[in-house]
């Protein structure tokens, strides 16, 4: 009896802490800690970097110099080439979402499929796959070239349109998968009202559908700016030499380090601002959806005209899709250096994917991602669901300040992250454990870490929205402490939630190529980085073998997301 009433009194002692105010500050503060450390630290580092030298604003002066306008012709093709990649995902993902969501016409539901299939190619191989479709020594270009019995090939992707039209392929997904959502969502009643106030539809697309979909429209467009201005590969490959982050990987492999800096802090003020712009667009109106539940319902098309021309466009629409991901198999069984002015390579090999797994060298870059891939994502499932579980549930000072921390890196480029990072760690220093991290296997789990956070912390953000509290109420009641109730009740019923962002993020890792290129060094090369290394040493081959390979590492990761969250659907312990 005089136990239980010790343990009784421990009990009720834990409870008194657990509830005090000050409890809450001594959970949250290793996340804080954690931000402090790898996030604000590192970007306030490239911000002392920018003005050093023996005067302050000598670098920012060289930025804007008119006389040499380099830094700035490369800031305004970048916004450019960003605003008018938005705008053509928009139109593209939009257009499709509304066709396949709001219309059955034949070819439908094979459309449906493969219209994600550029989620599978990470952008590196996306660019490298259009540059032998359609670059100058492209498929289709040498086709034209042979039948026309031609001097110099018709047409080729190049310059600035060249990157748009890679970034819309590799990028409208971000529009389709949201506004698709948002469409299955809408009230047919709306448009009902609009027709029969006398609305043609024309207006009633205008008026009412696209402004509904005006949030998944802004979160799309603010990820696509931030990737198309992070853009690399495809610039490098379709001829356009000047861009922010060709300016930044010039300055930091010269040395110039302080330049490097004052370009990275300029392409996050230019990033952050197209942020809270987007923000304020969002905000102007209230897009709340007061419906009955009742989806719209897909109408079938019943002209014969119609069905020909849909009939005919989806298989062109299909040809499209997946054309990138068969060009990449068939290139990557080439012999490297046997393919030249051909249309279509000669000599076959099998030598490129015997090498992936038997010769240490080839194998290295693999394992690399699949290590660092892991360990980063690992941290990602740690503190981002401890920040959305600190978001959603606690209440505390200092909520919007813990958002803003999280998502900061998802809204700067890659480019910057890893400009951050080498101003940070390139010496000693206590959040390193006095280590110097640049040229370490560390480095790059932790940048992959950082731009990834946000997937993770945003995905069980909305589950844990969505889960009523009283859940875990009841089970407090019935004697079960906190532990027990996030492990067995609030974990299972937010599972589906979690999956997706930690997948997501998993993803992210096997394909980041913008960060990875500035601080990856010769023992911790990512497949990225290998792939762009084979590529520019003319092993094609070799190069499409690694790509092949990404795409199936990536497939598989999407395989296990679908089985696991139809397992976990519904189910809680």
């Amino acid at each position: 009896m005089e136990k239980q009433t010790v343990n009784a009194s421990q009990e009720s002692a834990w409870t008194r802490i657990f509830h005090s105010n000050w409890f809450i500050y001594i959970l949250i503060s290793p996340l804080f800690l954690v931000l402090f450390a790898y996030v604000v630290y590192p970007f306030y580092q490239t911000f002392i970097q920018s003005f050093a030298g023996d005067e302050a604003l000598l670098h920012y002066r060289k930025f804007f110099d008119l006389a040499s306008p380099a830094n700035l012709e490369a800031l305004w093709t970048s916004i450019y080439i960003s605003i008018i990649s938005v705008l053509c995902c928009a139109i593209v993902g939009v257009t499709m979402a509304f066709l396949l969501e709001r219309y059955n016409f034949p070819g439908r539901r094979i459309l449906s499929i493969l219209v994600l299939v550029p989620m599978a190619l990470p952008p590196l191989v996306g660019v490298l796959s259009f540059s032998f479709l359609y670059g100058d020594s492209g498929i289709f270009p040498r086709i034209f070239q042979h039948l026309f019995g031609l001097d110099h090939v018709p047409f080729s992707l190049k310059g600035i349109w060249g990157v748009i039209v890679v970034h819309t392929f590799t990028m409208y997904t971000y529009f389709y998968l949201t506004a698709s959502a948002a469409i299955k969502g809408l009230d047919p009643a709306l448009e009902e009202a609009a027709t029969s106030l006398g609305a043609g539809r024309i207006r009633v697309w205008t008026k009412v559908i696209l402004p509904m979909l005006t949030p998944s429209i802004v979160a799309s467009s603010l990820l696509v700016f931030m990737i198309s201005m992070a853009s690399y590969t495809a610039p490098l490959m379709f001829g356009v030499e000047r861009t922010m982050t060709m300016q930044i990987y010039l300055s930091r492999t010269n040395g110039n380090l302080e330049m490097a800096a004052t370009q990275s802090m300029i392409l996050s003020f230019v990033s952050i601002t197209f942020l809270i712009i987007m923000r304020w667009y969002q905000n102007r109106r209230n897009y709340q959806n007061l419906s009955k539940g009742i989806s719209v319902h897909r109408s079938e098309v019943s002209s014969k005209k119609i069905k020909m021309a849909a009939a005919i466009a989806s298989f062109i629409g299909t040809l499209i899709l997946i054309l990138p991901i068969l060009v990449l198999i068939l290139i990557s069984f080439s012999v490297d250096g046997a393919w030249k002015t051909q249309i279509l390579p000669t000599d076959y090999t099998m030598d490129h994917y015997i090498a992936l797994f038997s010769d240490e060298r080839t194998w290295r870059p693999i394992w690399n991602s699949i290590q660092m891939g892991i360990v980063a994502t690992f941290g990602n499932i740690i503190f981002g669901v401890a920040a959305a579980y600190a978001m959603v549930r606690l209440n505390f000072k200092g909520k919007t300040l813990l958002d803003i921390l999280i998502m900061v890196p998802w809204a700067l480029p890659g480019t910057v992250v890893a400009v951050n990072l080498i101003a940070a760690f390139s010496t000693e220093n206590i959040f390193a454990f006095n280590q110097v991290l640049i040229g370490t296997f560390w480095i790059l789990p932790l940048a992959y870490f950082i731009r990834h956070l946000p997937l993770v912390f945003r995905s069980t953000s909305a589950s844990l929205v969505q889960l009523d509290q009283s859940i875990e109420e009841a089970s407090r009641g019935l004697g079960a402490n906190w532990w027990y109730t996030f492990r067995r009740i609030v974990v299972p019923l937010t599972f589906t939630g979690i999956l997706a962002g930690t997948l997501l993020a998993l993803v992210q890792s096997f394909g980041e190529f913008v960060a990875s290129i500035l601080i990856y060094s010769t023992s911790t090369i990512p497949l990225s980085v290998a792939i762009f290394q084979k590529l520019y040493a003319f092993k094609f081959g070799t190069a499409c073998a690694y790509g092949v390979l990404q795409i199936c590492l990536i497939l598989v990761v999407l395989i296990i997301s679908e089985k696991l969250s139809k397992g976990s659907a519904g189910t809680a312990i």
